[in-house]
């Protein structure tokens, strides 16, 4: 686990690294302009499952190609656990809160691969469908996005976007991986405003 949350970060420690060289030619500091504010929905899905959310977001485009920052995130989530014949035997439903770091890198202006560890706190009703017993548990669990999208984005101007993302951990417990432990696929969509907008 520590390895796939190692990569993410040191991604974005090398890219740092290089943009420091174009830092350097350009006037140095903070630009008020390539920080942006944002939200995003969040959708996901799969057999017997389905998740909705919301995302807000604060970055900063480090340079014309990397944007990093911190995400936050609220998904609500439920699930239909069947045995080996098909048989609905509990219904599940969750509310997860979490946060962590993202790294977007745009090899192409509408093009960009996303990474965004996060650490969520799970809330869980369990109803058994033969008695309708419901049972509560909490938990908490890393997940490790990642992903590919599509989006408008230029510094200081605009930015949207699409992503398809999956987790990458193991973690049984991910908000993002269903009762086999099997990664599901989240449909991100998002907006940003820069603060400072160029004219």
């Amino acid at each position: 686990m520590k390895k796939l949350l190692l990569f993410p970060i040191g991604l974005f420690l090398l890219t740092v690294a290089m943009a420091q060289e174009e830092t350097e030619e350009k006037k140095s500091g903070f630009k008020k302009e390539n920080m942006f504010i944002g939200g995003g929905l969040n959708l996901g899905g799969g057999s017997r499952s389905f998740t909705v959310g919301i995302m807000p977001e604060v970055g900063y485009s480090i340079t014309n190609w990397l944007d990093a920052g911190i995400a936050f995130n609220l998904n609500y989530q439920t699930q239909k656990i069947e045995d080996n014949f098909g048989y609905v035997w509990a219904k599940y439903r969750s509310l997860n809160y979490g946060a962590g770091p993202f790294v977007r890198i745009w090899p192409v202006n509408f093009l960009h691969l996303a990474f965004q560890p996060e650490y969520n706190w799970i809330d869980v009703t369990t109803i058994e469908t033969v008695n309708n017993q419901k049972t509560k548990a909490s938990y908490r669990a890393p997940s490790y996005l990642v992903g590919i999208g599509y989006g408008n984005r230029e510094v200081g101007r605009q930015l949207s976007y699409f992503t398809v993302m999956i987790d990458l951990g193991k973690n049984i417990n991910s908000p993002y991986r269903d009762q086999y432990n099997h990664a599901q696929p989240v449909f991100r969509t998002g907006v940003g405003f820069y603060l400072g907008r160029k004219r």
